[in-house]
């Protein structure tokens, strides 16, 4: 299988993870235009599961390091299985009330608060997990990306709708905000233990490789959305019901874009296991929750979201920008000392 042999080249993952995680929204947004958010999350799972099986019978399978996808499947501990699966689970209970979150009080206070809570706490307990690289200096760039993320999300707030604000007011939408960025915080750690992170080339008995833990992931993310969405779906947040008929009804372009979207945040976390070897679980987890500055750049350049925004608004967008390369530049020096 595929290893990564060097922190430079694992910074290299991160980074692809980063911009994965941050860009895999778009296909959400072009889907939006005439497909429910509940809708669009089946296909976003199911592109997850298959793209965990390409990725694991590709670079998981190839090569002379490592245990192949198969072998490493067929000599895993059921503990580690059940730890993969509940980290499967416990992201897609974050993932479907952070969107929630969003739908009711507004990107400019469920973003800031849910992803920057997430941030904090989850590089905490990874770290804790399996220490690797500089604390000090690594919390220091937690700390600007998470200024950049208020800095984006004060920005958002002021070019929304007089009808966004009053939703950004509801106590139900931040409640739900805070409980997706603690459970955010803990899936990744399920994960990392069940991983040997220290020796991926000659992985312990019972452990998985970076391929294996993926594809179980996924499996736990696809099993959890027969309970997690349907409930949402009969009782939405937002909107009135949606059913499965209408699901099966959707046009085959419409479900290859959230099967789109599924594969390019599956690839990303794929990327962040595997860098996770060499740059420990702490900063492949904090690089890649840089995410939502990525889908700033979408929302600026692509989307034009802040287009008649007042100098006020870009300058919270400079701030923004400054203060995220500044703490991108802290968690890779961190790791690499």
């Amino acid at each position: 299988m595929f290893i990564v042999n060097s922190y430079s080249l694992a910074v290299v993952f991160c980074f692809i993870t980063m911009m994965c995680w941050g860009s895999w929204g778009n296909t959400q947004k072009l889907a939006s235009k005439s497909w429910r958010y509940e809708l669009f999350y089946w296909d976003y799972v199911i592109g997850m599961l298959l793209f965990s099986l390409v990725i694991s019978f590709t670079m998981g399978s190839f090569g002379q390091e490592g245990r192949p996808f198969l072998e490493d499947l067929a000599q895993v501990k059921m503990s580690n299985v059940l730890s993969v699966i509940i980290g499967g689970v416990i992201f897609n209970a974050s993932n479907i009330l952070l969107s929630a979150s969003t739908s009711i009080a507004g990107l400019s206070v469920a973003f800031p608060l849910g992803v920057g809570l997430s941030l904090v706490l989850g590089v905490i307990i990874n770290y804790i997990g399996a220490p690797k690289g500089d604390p000090m200096v690594l919390f220091i760039g937690v700390a600007l990306i998470v200024v950049a993320i208020i800095c984006n999300g004060i920005a958002s707030g002021k070019v929304q709708k007089s009808s966004d604000e009053d939703k950004a007011a509801s106590r139900k939408g931040i409640m739900l905000a805070i409980v997706a960025g603690v459970l955010m915080s803990l899936f990744y750690r399920f994960v990392a233990k069940a991983m040997d992170l220290n020796d991926f080339a000659h992985p312990a008995d019972g452990m998985l490789t970076p391929y294996s833990a993926i594809f179980i992931f996924s499996v736990g993310v696809f099993l959890s959305n027969f309970i997690f969405n349907t409930f949402v779906m009969r009782h939405p947040f937002v909107g009135e019901p949606v059913s499965y008929k209408a699901y099966f009804s959707g046009s085959l372009k419409t479900h290859l874009v959230g099967v789109l979207g599924g594969a390019i945040w599956c690839l990303g976390t794929a990327f962040s296991y595997i860098a996770s070897g060499k740059a420990g679980a702490a900063v492949s987890y904090a690089l890649g929750q840089g995410a939502p500055m990525i889908a700033a750049i979408w929302g600026v350049f692509i989307w034009k979201e802040f287009k008649g925004g007042s100098k006020s608004v870009y300058g919270l967008l400079s701030v923004m920008f400054l203060f995220f390369i500044a703490g991108l530049g802290c968690i890779i020096v961190s790791g690499g000392n």
